[in-house]
């Protein structure tokens, strides 16, 4: 199983030059687990493309369309005490932003379930630096 960071995720969605490789890490391992707000993410994301103008509506939606076809499989990490309580430990200890923080406390809570295999995808090198110091396998 991989935990996708939105950042990572995002690039299932859009073209992006890491869109091939990302695809290709989801084609070997299809379990996918994702953070409760990886959809708000994720349509942040699409929308900074849209006002920036490197996305057009058209290509926003079938983006929204792409992410629900995945919503629909994914294992979703819900908001709890532990994962907030995990967060704050992390901000204390690593140079994340609160998102990147919720995120990683996301993956880190569903790892230490003990799943085999288990991956952290992410596009964004500050939060990979912290979920490497905190043990996790990038993929």
């Amino acid at each position: 199983m991989i935990f996708w960071d939105s950042s990572a995720l995002v690039a299932l969605l859009v073209d992006e030059p890491e869109s091939t490789a990302r695809t290709a890490v989801l084609e070997g391992d299809p379990l996918m687990a994702v953070w409760w707000a990886t959809p708000v993410e994720c349509e942040s994301a699409l929308q900074r493309r849209l006002r920036e103008g490197s996305m057009d509506a058209t290509a926003a939606r079938l983006a929204r369309e792409r992410l629900a076809v995945l919503a629909e499989a994914w294992h979703e990490v819900n908001p709890t005490a532990a994962v907030r309580k995990l967060a704050l430990r992390l901000l204390r200890t690593h140079p994340l932003r609160a998102a990147d923080s919720l995120q990683l406390a996301a993956a880190l809570a569903l790892e230490a379930a003990g799943l085999p295999d288990f991956r952290f995808a992410c596009a964004d090198q500050r939060l990979n630096s912290a979920a490497e110091l905190e043990g996790l396998t990038l993929t």
